[in-house]
């Protein structure tokens, strides 16, 4: 199976641009822990919060530049843009060791953000022009979740290694070597996918991946399944530490063990879905995945107050769940708009994925903070059931629709 879901790497193009992805996510991933390191030598006394407003920042560039950014670039040679981002986010990793103010560092993070909302919408909209073979896209989208997964847990690996042998301030080189070879990768892999002249303003550019999603039903379906998986991840990414440190009292290396289940699930379901989905429709499993998130948070509910081995059982099938949203999401998006409509849809998708996440983070960690975890569980499974049948409902529509244009 593993020679199987890595035989896209034989396309020449497509695995410069996968290694371009890998080492610029291990470069973001190294410069995470960096940025943690130097909020507490900038603010000693509030480093939490500093570093807590950094990632509220990076989710509302996420949210409010991707689809700016894409109807300022659609002209341009993707190439251009790709490399471009990997430019600034260079510069963006070389300004940091002269950061000598709390507001300093909020302005990089924004810079960086937008960088990285530019590279990635831009990046997932070239693949399926790279990959024309929907076997190999699919196996292409199951690549680059296990680089997200790997990514998070390689990181911080790394990262200890290299402050073994240098300070906190060496970890900003290997970032920009990372952004650096991302950017040489982007230039050598042959792209060949020119930018298309726009016809519209600015403005019908920049909301048109966010019309898309409203008029076409398949893109709403995803939609409310990313609710549902932002849901669950919410949970996991706010609470663990709760659970594990607090109500179980347990130490770190159950809450890494803990917080690795639910990366170990969602590597393994992006590892089997391949030939799942040369067999089932594609939707179809995403709603089980949907489903299956809400169900386990009703679960997780249940069990925060332990067994650990519970816990772990429940993070693992929570991983697994979203995985099978996350994962061939990007094949939804493909069917359901043209080639030229890829880059505003890519990067609505992007951007209002993301805002259900700058939604559900909050959620999860006031109820969870005034009242418990368990509530907050509960709560965020009946938005996720909500969303799983609301999506179930607009499948179920969308197929009796096409089955009365078909008699």
């Amino acid at each position: 199976m593993a020679a199987t879901l890595t035989s896209v790497l034989r396309h020449r193009t497509y695995r410069r641009l996968f290694v371009a992805q890998v080492v610029a996510l291990l470069g973001t991933g190294l410069l995470t822990v960096a940025l943690s390191l130097l909020a507490f030598d900038v603010a000693p006394g509030r480093a939490g919060a500093v570093v807590a407003t950094a990632l509220t920042i990076k989710m509302v560039a996420y949210v409010l530049v991707a689809p700016v950014v894409t109807a300022v670039t659609s002209r341009w040679d993707p190439r251009r843009v790709l490399v471009g981002a990997d430019l600034v986010r260079l510069a963006v990793a070389f300004s940091l060791p002269w950061v000598s103010e709390v507001w300093h560092v909020y302005a990089l993070v924004l810079v960086l953000q937008m960088a990285s909302a530019t590279f990635t919408p831009t990046f997932q909209a070239v693949i399926p022009a790279v990959l024309t073979d929907e076997r190999d896209y699919t196996r292409a989208l199951s690549l680059s979740r296990l680089a997200y997964d790997l990514e998070a847990l390689a990181s911080p690996v790394l990262a200890a290694a290299l402050l073994l042998v240098v300070d906190y301030h060496g970890l900003f080189v290997g970032t920009g070597a990372g952004f650096v070879l991302s950017a040489l990768l982007v230039l050598t892999a042959g792209l060949a996918v020119p930018g298309s002249p726009p016809t519209e303003s600015f403005a019908v550019r920049a909301a048109a991946g966010v019309r898309l999603f409203a008029r076409r039903r398949k893109l709403r379906v995803l939609l409310l399944l990313d609710v549902a998986t932002a849901c669950a991840t919410a949970t996991v990414l706010v609470n663990t530490v709760v659970v594990v440190r607090q109500d179980l009292g347990l130490g770190s290396t159950a809450l890494a063990l803990t917080l690795g289940a639910f990366g170990g699930g969602s590597m393994v379901a992006a590892f089997v879905l391949p030939p799942i989905l040369d067999r089932r429709d594609t939707v179809h499993v995403m709603l089980a995945g949907g489903l299956a998130s809400a169900l386990a948070l009703l679960v997780a509910a249940l069990v925060a107050a332990g067994p650990w081995v519970a816990v772990l059982v429940v993070w693992f099938v929570l991983g697994a769940a979203t995985s099978a949203v996350l994962t061939p999401s990007g094949t939804v998006v493909n069917a359901a708009v043209s080639p030229d409509e890829r880059p505003a849809a890519y990067a609505a998708h992007f951007s209002l994925s993301h805002a259900c996440y700058l939604l559900a983070y909050p959620v999860a960690g006031w109820i969870g903070a005034t009242t418990s975890v368990t509530t907050s569980a509960a709560v965020l499974a009946g938005v996720a059931l909500s969303a799983a049948i609301g999506a179930g409902l607009h499948t179920r529509a969308d197929l009796g629709e096409t089955g009365r244009r078909t008699q």
